[in-house]
């Protein structure tokens, strides 16, 4: 639509119809308008892409995009919940940390969902919702942080990983029922994964651990986003 110009009926029709689709083409989400609430669900999927772009046929979730939708989401008065659906290989630690911290920050309604896997920075994202779900085939794999191109080979920057590692250490175990000791211990695991330091746990694993709360469905997160919803406190 261009401002100024005449729309003629056929494509103000288009238009209509095509309004509910395209956030789910552009930002993979879409809004769920139920009895028991509107629930706006979002996708987080491929690699989290951080200030540098991935290539085109790549699949990526794209924190510039992410950020001002959760701002809105926050904000919006017709939304009662948010619904986050996770398959995701990890990314960008700084970016991932944003989205997640915006997503621990919400005081609406939150449930995660890990369907495939929930990776490396994914971790944080999975445990940032108030209600976490995984389903049985679901994986995550924790492992220290990693860095490709080149770096400077001193000792700020092994400080400098350290302590990007301790944010992420600090904020899974201040948003799950993990230890420091146990999700650290999965972190420096060397006898799990070829070539590479770190675990691969699955869907039991993931809650017996205490990373994630529970094994579960789409149903079963639903479920739990309504009941969620149905908690909030009467306006007065």
């Amino acid at each position: 639509m261009i401002y100024g110009s005449k729309i003629t009926k056929p494509e103000a029709e288009n238009e209509t119809k095509n309004a509910p689709i395209q956030p789910l083409i552009d930002l993979g989400s879409t809004t769920l308008q139920t009895k028991r609430g509107n629930i706006h669900c979002l996708t987080i999927v491929g690699q989290i892409e951080g200030h540098m772009s991935l290539p085109g046929g790549a699949k990526a979730t794209k924190y510039e995009h992410v950020l001002p939708l959760l701002a809105g989401l926050e904000a919006d008065e017709g939304t009662d919940g948010v619904l986050f659906l996770l398959n995701t290989m990890g990314g960008d630690v700084e970016a991932g940390l944003a989205i997640a911290e915006l997503i621990a920050g919400m005081s609406k309604p939150t449930v995660s969902l890990v369907l495939g896997g929930g990776h490396s920075i994914g971790i944080p994202l999975a445990v940032a919702s108030r209600r976490t779900f995984i389903v049985p085939s679901a994986s995550m794999t924790v492992h220290p942080i990693r860095m490709s191109g080149t770096m400077i080979a001193a000792p700020q920057t092994y400080h400098y990983f350290s302590r990007l590692q301790e944010r992420i250490v600090r904020f899974v175990t201040g948003n799950s029922d993990i230890t420091e000791e146990t999700f650290t211990g999965l972190m420096m695991a060397s006898g799990d994964m070829a070539a590479d330091v770190g675990s691969v746990i699955y869907g039991d694993e993931a809650v017996a651990c205490g990373l994630i709360q529970r094994i579960g469905t789409l149903s079963d997160a639903l479920n739990a986003l309504y009941d969620e919803i149905g908690r909030k406190p009467a306006e007065t």
